[in-house]
């Protein structure tokens, strides 16, 4: 199968479409999968006719797309990955791509649940694959070709950036990007509550901060300068932005992000 593995042709399979399986299958179409090349499974009724008619993808049970996909992505919680691979490790075939997005369980693991020397890829994404900005960390098992992999990383740049690891490294990938938006959403809320407390109405502090991270973002992206350079550059010596610079100095900002992403990694691991 890996010879003829490829974006266009290839019967996709996507176990699970909440925002993030939805975002994956959006991937496949913008690029190049055709619809009805792809399937796809969803508990509710309600959900499963909102995706078809935005989509066209064709709904069928986890068993069915178990015994007609070439390639099946898991989109489903840690914890309920076990039992999936349980009730559709009889229905797959030995050639069959498993695509894992269940953060923490480990190739491993998949390949000794159904123990049919499938190929397994372990893939770490983020929430801003939504908007076609994504981040994404993938590691390959044993029994994965390079064009298996060269299909997963098409479809996932189709909705951001992705990067190839080791698979020890998931956990960190899962700490940084994985759980970072989180980190970003929670520093814009402080951003506008101390805004709020020092006089700015909540719709000024929430409009000049998300446009503040918004233009700082994409200096850092079009200025090919390091974060370093540029937070440098803004701040004048004994100047307004060194003030609250040094504030986060002595609050021990950057071991405060170590210990957050520290505890975001153990708990993946624990996941595992």
């Amino acid at each position: 199968m890996s010879a003829s593995l490829n974006i266009q042709s290839t019967c996709t399979g996507v176990i699970g479409v909440g925002n993030m399986g939805e975002a994956l299958l959006a991937g496949l179409l913008q690029a190049g999968t055709p619809a009805s090349n792809i399937c796809f499974s969803e508990k509710r009724d309600d959900r499963a006719a909102e995706i078809s008619a935005k989509y066209g993808a064709t709904r069928k049970s986890n068993l069915d797309i178990a015994k007609d996909c070439q390639a099946i992505l898991l989109v489903t919680k840690p914890q309920d990955l076990e039992a999936l691979l349980l009730e559709i490790s009889p229905s797959l075939s030995s050639d069959v791509l498993l695509v894992s997005f269940a953060a923490g369980k480990t190739t491993g693991f998949i390949e000794k649940s159904i123990n049919k020397g499938a190929a397994v890829i372990r893939v770490m994404p983020n929430t801003p694959a939504l908007i076609g900005k994504g981040a994404s960390g993938i590691s390959a098992g044993s029994n994965v070709s390079a064009a298996q992999l060269k299909f997963v990383s098409d479809f996932l740049s189709a909705s951001g950036e992705v990067v190839t690891v080791p698979e020890n490294l998931q956990d960190a990938i899962t700490a940084l990007s994985g759980s970072g938006p989180a980190y970003f959403f929670a520093f814009v809320e402080a951003m506008v509550t101390a805004g709020k407390s020092l006089g700015l109405s909540e719709e000024i502090a929430t409009q000049l901060t998300v446009q503040t991270i918004y233009g700082a973002a994409g200096m850092l992206i079009e200025s090919g300068k390091s974060a370093t350079t540029l937070r440098e550059n803004v701040t004048s010596p004994n100047g307004t932005t060194a003030a609250a610079l040094a504030s986060f100095n002595e609050g021990g900002l950057e071991n405060l992000v170590l210990k957050a992403m520290t505890a975001a990694r153990d708990r993946s691991q624990e996941l595992a």
